[in-house]
């Protein structure tokens, strides 16, 4: 039979180890929002397209006329998810280190300074968050903004969807002939 003292010693040490455990799994907790609705992604983490779905409108001044939000984030997501597609493995490594990054609670508060979840964030701290990272003395974040600038614009402005707002009739019938499409 097990003394007092050794009783209250395991109790007390499984409490702290509880704790640890919480406080743990709250550092390394996600901010899992609602899903962006569309097809399956087959190179962008689910934690990742929510963030992704909710920067692309404040990077693109906002869901251009005749879009619905839903539509422009799977159009944003499917562009984003084709071009990592053809990346190369050391380079899909670094962007899924950057998501890493954007998924990470910590990371998020104290990094890039944004306190809301992606999803339940305001455009406008998105935009604020966004401008910190363009304007940091860190070059590193400097570069994690430009990242994710090139990825979203490239992924909207590849789109057909996007080229009558930019006045982009698309291109050339030349050029579309040497690919063996029709305009």
């Amino acid at each position: 039979m097990p003394s007092r003292r050794t009783v209250l010693k395991v109790g007390a040490a499984g409490g702290v180890l509880l704790a640890l455990a919480g406080l743990g799994a709250d550092l390394l907790a996600t901010d899992d929002g609602p899903l962006p609705s569309g097809p399956a992604l087959a190179n962008v983490p689910a934690d990742a397209a929510i963030a992704l779905a909710a920067m692309a409108p404040v990077m693109l001044g906002g869901v251009p006329a005749g879009l619905t939000a839903a539509d422009f984030s799977r159009i944003v997501l499917a562009g984003i998810d084709t071009a990592l597609a053809g990346l190369t493995p050391a380079q899909r490594n670094e962007v899924t280190q950057l998501f890493s990054l954007l998924r990470l609670r910590p990371a998020r508060r104290w990094l890039l300074g944004l306190r809301a979840p992606w999803h339940a964030a305001a455009a406008a701290d998105i935009a604020a968050t966004l401008d910190r990272l363009r304007h940091s003395r860190l070059q590193v974040l400097r570069a994690v903004y430009q990242g994710l600038h090139q990825l979203i614009g490239a992924a909207w402005y590849g789109n057909p969807a996007a080229w009558p707002a930019i006045g982009y009739g698309g291109p050339p019938a030349t050029v579309l002939a040497a690919l063996g499409r029709t305009a």
